[in-house]
């Protein structure tokens, strides 16, 4: 029997996932609390290092976690609503001061509606010998042409110089590389920036396995791009989210209240 071009089942793919994959009805605040516990749960906890950001229905607001609170503390009851001096316009507390380095990203990419910024082990490990991130795997191709890399550490990212120079380092990206810091992405939705996080610890934890054994064999740059438009169109990246999110509320159901 002959077969049919890959491109005939990638088109019923796309309208299958169109069709069954269906967007959730949690708020921006459940969102976020969700995220952070998703990330926790794949070792991205840092004590209170990193931030999860999305922005809020009126410009220059955001919904964020409440300061001295871990990711695995995140629930829907302790995300603030914040404004562009981070001010607590909603919600009991204080922002996180390194939200502030958020804003200029969110300034510089008005399409940009979420911000994931962690410390997870094996990405902040591969962040200290000055190598950036290599995509050579089919599940993280999403990252291909799409990880930047920023090579010098500006210091603790609470002032305007740290929020240029890394939002000037992410460029066009959605993700990018922090050298002895960790991880950063930014995308359309909070469902987008922290499919991509994940994505990135993910990377950086085989790049340096595979490092240790030999030297990473590159992919073809047309298969990997063929991948990321694979893995990282929106349902897709849809559909990991409300399977991640799944095994959160399985363990820890009391979040999104």
């Amino acid at each position: 029997m002959a077969g049919r071009p890959k491109s005939e089942y990638d088109a019923k793919f796309r309208a299958d996932l169109d069709k069954f994959v269906q967007m959730t009805g949690w708020t921006l605040q459940q969102k976020v609390a969700l995220t952070c516990r998703v990330l926790d749960r794949d070792g991205h906890e840092s004590a209170l290092a990193g931030q999860v950001s999305t922005r809020g229905e009126k410009p220059g607001t955001y919904w964020t976690l409440r300061f001295g609170l871990g990711f695995d503390e995140a629930r829907e009851s302790n995300i603030l609503l914040i404004d562009d001096d981070l001010n607590v316009l909603a919600g009991e507390g204080m922002a996180n001061p390194a939200n502030r380095f958020h804003l200029w990203i969110y300034r510089a990419r008005p399409e940009t509606g979420a911000i994931v910024h962690t410390h997870p082990p094996h990405a902040s490990a591969l962040s200290m010998i000055a190598e950036e991130l290599i995509v050579s795997h089919m599940d993280t191709c999403v990252l291909y042409e799409n990880c930047a890399y920023l090579p010098e550490w500006p210091g603790v990212p609470i002032g305007d110089e740290e929020g240029e120079m890394i939002s000037a380092a992410l460029g066009d990206k959605q993700a990018v590389l922090l050298a002895h810091h960790g991880l950063l992405t930014a995308a359309k939705t909070i469902e987008d920036a922290a499919v991509l996080a994940f994505y990135v610890e993910r990377a950086a934890k085989l790049q340096l396995m595979a490092r240790a054994v030999g030297p990473i064999k590159r992919v073809k740059p047309e298969l990997a791009r063929e991948a990321r438009s694979y893995r990282g169109s929106p349902k897709y990246i849809a559909a990991t989210f409300n399977y991640l999110a799944r095994r959160v509320l399985r363990e820890a159901p009391d979040c999104l209240n």
